[in-house]
């Protein structure tokens, strides 16, 4: 029996789904399953839909709820971190503060002046999740880390934390997809691909298909002939055409990476679609996770009655977390894409940077192997990115408000949108707001305040983003009850997209590694 423990499991879709997929695998049924979250009510409602998957299938395996982080950790040998620090409370703030200064976000959860922030709320967390395993967990504890802003996470986690330590994340899967719909293949199975960069911002440097390679100029005309993908992934289908490679991230995140497509008010439109949040809505991720919360609490009672599908591996996901635990315990050998240290992997990306590369599990551990350089073009794009990522690790660690700043000033579309005073001063803002989420900060949250009493304010937009959407009610999203529930349960970003997608996702395989 393994111990599988998880932080921030009140997450819905999150804990429930990667639960259910370890338990797709023989020899994990008799895992047990350590739930821990800040709130008992989210907690006691996930467990409680666990437990119902675990009886009905009549399984062996065993769950606890902890509210006592340590009780959950203790003598685990795997810890899945699904933690949003904050809550919806500081994912509004991470949106609404910076429309004040013009920066319009669709995600703001992994780069621009929201996944800075978040970045500083999560790692005061994550060095304190390290503290705990290093002290209560099984040796050598494998720390799966799904929480966002991903590569800064895990490389805080290596860095600071001292814990064995991978980041996951879906979106090479979902690029994949498509390339594979746009160039006629009946699953992606068919085509078999290269993806290396940095979490969000990982390139497609290789495409085979049928054996053969398939060329920039063929794949930038197969997406500009697909009759969704030409109206939806505007901004990946401009940059595959100005760089020579796709990338892996939605339209709307991609959006908010670069400094190109978000920093004019008159010309967002021009880039995003509207048919689905992930395609680039103004503040999206947040209403479709308000509408969840919102739907889940509501519609609970009847997720509690409705008999489920057996567990089987027909009903398996595609998150890597499972495919992992089960290659390392069982042998079976997983192939996927890892958040890892990168000591050379991109030889043109720094050596102590976080990439997003291919990596290969077996009972020996995970393996990654040398990728090569990438396109000029595209590591200077992610080593723009990483410079931010390692001021702002730096800062949240040391409680550092002028390298903070400094991250913030040199963001790529905050610095297309404001000046240094306005950055500045946004970024005062946001501590005092976060304050309470933020205790490395605690002696120059004060100094923050009595410069904003005695500065002109700057971020005086009344300005709710270009492309806003309003947030459902209840009464209306009854309308539609079946999507609600789907939408309630799909907590990672992707799933909306893969949902509209209009191929059908194909089974994974996933990989191990060894600390990088």
């Amino acid at each position: 029996m393994i111990k599988v423990a998880f932080i921030g499991a009140g997450s819905v879709g999150f804990t429930r789904r990667l639960s259910q997929d370890i338990l797709t695998v023989p020899e994990l049924q008799d895992t047990h399953f350590a739930f821990h979250d800040i709130s008992r009510r989210n907690l006691d409602m996930v467990a409680r839909l666990c437990e119902k998957d675990i009886k009905q299938n009549k399984m062996p395996a065993t769950l606890t709820s902890h509210l006592d982080r340590r009780e959950a950790l203790a003598d685990a040998d795997y810890v899945i971190n699904v933690t949003r620090i904050g809550g919806l409370e500081a994912f509004e703030q991470d949106i609404e503060i910076p429309l004040k200064y013009g920066v319009d976000q669709c995600v703001g959860d992994t780069l621009c002046i929201g996944g800075i922030m978040y970045g500083q709320r999560n790692i005061p967390a994550i060095l304190d999740f390290c503290d705990d395993m290093r002290e209560v967990s099984k040796p050598g504890v494998l720390f799966l880390s799904y929480a966002n802003p991903n590569a800064m996470n895990t490389w805080a986690a290596l860095e600071f934390g001292g814990v064995n330590t991978i980041g996951l994340c879906h979106g090479v899967e979902g690029g994949h997809r498509q390339i594979a719909n746009v160039l006629g293949a009946k699953s992606p199975d068919e085509v078999d691909i290269i993806c290396a960069g940095i979490n969000h911002q990982t390139w497609y440097i290789q495409i085979l298909y049928k054996d053969r390679l398939v060329r920039s100029e063929e794949l930038l005309k197969a997406f500009e002939k697909h009759p969704v993908y030409s109206k939806t992934e505007k901004v990946r289908i401009d940059v595959l055409r100005r760089f020579g490679y796709y990338s892996t991230e939605s339209n709307g995140h991609l959006s908010e990476y670069v400094p190109w497509y978000r920093k004019r008010p008159g010309e967002i439109k021009k880039w995003i679609d509207m048919r689905s949040w992930i395609n680039g809505e103004t503040g999206g991720y947040l209403r479709v996770c308000r509408e969840g919360r919102d739907w889940f609490k509501t519609d609970f009672p009847e997720w509690l009655k409705r008999e489920d599908p057996p567990i089987s591996p027909a009903t398996r996901g595609t998150e890597h977390a499972s495919y992992i635990i089960e290659s390392l315990e069982t042998g079976r050998p997983y192939r996927g894409h890892f958040n890892v240290r990168n000591l050379g992997c991109i030889p043109n990306l720094p050596d102590d940077c976080i990439v997003e590369v291919p990596g290969y599990v077996d009972r020996n551990g995970v393996n990654v192997p040398m990728v090569g350089d990438l396109p000029l073009a595209c590591a200077a794009s992610l080593n723009a990115s990483v410079n931010v990522q390692r001021m702002a690790v730096e800062a949240a660690v040391r409680g550092d408000v002028t390298l903070l700043k400094q991250a913030v000033l040199h963001d790529p579309l905050t610095a297309a949108v404001c000046n240094p005073p306005e950055i500045w001063q946004m970024v005062d803002e946001m501590l005092v707001a976060q304050a309470k989420w933020l205790p490395q900060y605690k002696r120059e949250i004060p100094k923050a305040k009595k410069r904003l009493a005695t500065e002109k304010p700057l971020g005086t937009k009344k300005w709710k983003g270009a492309a806003r959407l309003k947030t459902r009610s209840i009464a209306e999203m009854r309308r539609n009850a079946t999507e609600m529930r789907r939408i309630a349960a799909a907590s990672d970003k992707a799933a909306d997209q893969r949902a509209k997608d209009a191929e059908k996702g194909s089974k994974k395989t996933v990989r191990k590694s060894k600390t990088r």
